[in-house]
């Protein structure tokens, strides 16, 4: 047993894991954790100013769990323009909540003067903050026990008012205090609540899990950005379909995608073990952990309850993929993510049903690798693979798309033209033949290139150069 000043706990079978991470030694008075020398020396400036300053948060948290932290949160309780006289390279990033970044030895340190937060009217920022000397108010307005927790820089130790060591042992995520009242504060809480327990594979404690479900008013208030950092630390969790189903159990998913929701319990017939909606998660837990694939993975079938009909006794869903890449492109454009997103997802869905057989030429397999982009063809299999998988759960296996994948591999080894900037004659070559400047070009270079991809030996200068003249006795 580890005894903190107000808390008695016992870490059981978790123990042997901190104590082989080399991040946690045991001592009979507190837990302790390893903390880098920068850190350890701010610690020392604060306490010859005469203030106190604690690591917190994140960090702490990853330190019990034998992560090395990217970054360590400070609090103190040094007002920020206090802060500001002890270093010379001081970021004001947070002032109206008491918020500083330091810049030292090459690393940022978020440092924030201990507070006490008003009421939260827009159930997402603080009305009013207000400065206090005490560490446990200041950890007490924070989300989860598992975030608020802090430790002494100067010798480690860990300081723990509410039971977050206890939590991490039973693979919990606890809000701190009354649950209802943590996420009326701050309703961002609710899908942070569905994120750390999907990347950490912790539960949600029943309260705090119920707290969610009734806690949703005002989640239109977030800002999409903010939603779409935490879909997407999701989506790259280490089994995403595991905090997908706790976005649709808590009601969560109505607010953000209510596309997928609406999968559910749409029957695909004998060919899938699973309905729409559990093919979705399936899919989304056999993709790679790159963003772009697992939004295809999890959006490719979307279209599906709207292109559902029986024929002859078999479901049918002709069209889906264009449905489904429509459907998928409005929910990305609302969570705001990049263009270049938006249409690589938009893509790999449109073109998920491309059936590939040996019956296929060589021209034929340029076209499709004109039409992916040779730059997208590995998150292209990587989908057709995910999707093979989400059909009855199995792990992806590379042999049901391996002749098509070796097949493309072969062409490209050619070094063949597949685009219009690979042919070997451009829009000047033909106006020096006499065609005019316009459309018309364009459309020559598409037909020439049409060609070329059938029978790559036409790119040569010399015989494009008598295509195109024949085109042009063609449209003159």
């Amino acid at each position: 047993t580890a005894t903190t000043e107000t808390y008695t706990l016992s870490l059981h079978d978790a123990l042997p894991i901190y104590q082989s991470s080399g991040f946690l030694t045991r001592r009979k008075d507190a837990m302790r954790i390893k903390i880098p020398r920068p850190v350890q020396e701010l610690a020392k400036i604060f306490k010859t100013r005469g203030f106190s300053c604690y690591a917190v948060g994140g960090a702490v948290r990853d330190s019990l769990l034998g992560k090395e932290p990217d970054d360590w949160d400070l609090a103190t309780d040094a007002k920020p323009e206090a802060v500001g006289s002890m270093f010379s390279n001081i970021i004001p990033t947070g002032l109206q909540h008491g918020t500083v970044t330091i810049r030292y030895k090459g690393h940022s340190y978020e440092t924030t003067t201990f507070r006490i937060e008003g009421t939260y009217s827009d159930s997402r920022h603080p009305d009013s903050v207000e400065y206090t000397t005490s560490l446990e108010a200041d950890l007490a307005r924070r989300d989860f026990t598992i975030n608020s927790m802090a430790a002494d820089p100067l010798h480690g130790e860990v300081i723990d008012f509410f039971g977050g060591i206890e939590d991490l042992g039973k693979k919990l995520v606890r809000a701190v205090g009354n649950p209802v009242e943590r996420f009326g504060e701050d309703v961002l809480r609710t899908l942070r609540a569905v994120r750390f327990a999907g990347v950490l594979n912790f539960d949600i404690e029943s309260g705090t899990k119920a707290a969610i479900k009734v806690s949703l008013a005002g989640f239109e208030k977030i800002s999409a950005e903010r939603v779409r950092e935490e879909i997407s630390r999701i989506l790259l969790a280490p089994v995403p379909s595991y905090p997908l189903g706790l976005l649709v159990d808590t009601g969560l998913a109505d607010k953000i995608f209510p596309e997928l929701v609406r999968c559910k319990g749409v029957a695909q017939g004998t060919m899938h073990r699973f309905d729409v909606y559990n093919h979705l998660l399936s899919s989304c837990d056999a993709a790679p952990p790159v963003l772009e694939i697992r939004l295809a993975a999890l959006f490719h079938d979307l279209g599906k309850p709207q292109c559902r009909k029986a024929q002859d006794g078999f479901l049918t869903f002709y069209g889906h993929e264009s449905v489904s890449a429509q459907t998928a492109q409005q929910i990305i454009t609302r969570l705001k993510y990049p263009n270049a997103v938006s249409e690589l997802v938009r893509l790999l869905i449109e073109n998920h049903m491309v059936a590939y057989d040996d019956s296929w030429t060589d021209g034929a397999v340029r076209r499709f690798i004109r039409r992916i982009g040779a730059e997208n063809l590995e998150y292209f299999f990587a989908l057709k693979a995910a999707d093979a998988a989400g059909m009855s759960g199995t792990k992806p296996e590379f042999r049901t798309i391996e002749n098509f994948y070796n097949r493309v591999k072969m062409i490209l080894k050619e070094a063949c033209a597949l685009g219009l900037h690979d042919l070997k004659i451009n829009g000047n070559d033909l106006m020096r033949l006499g065609y005019n400047r316009g459309p018309l070009i364009g459309r020559v270079l598409n037909e020439m290139l049409e060609a070329v991809l059938d029978d790559p030996e036409l790119n040569t200068h010399e015989r494009l150069l008598c295509i195109a003249e024949s085109l042009r006795k063609k449209y003159t």
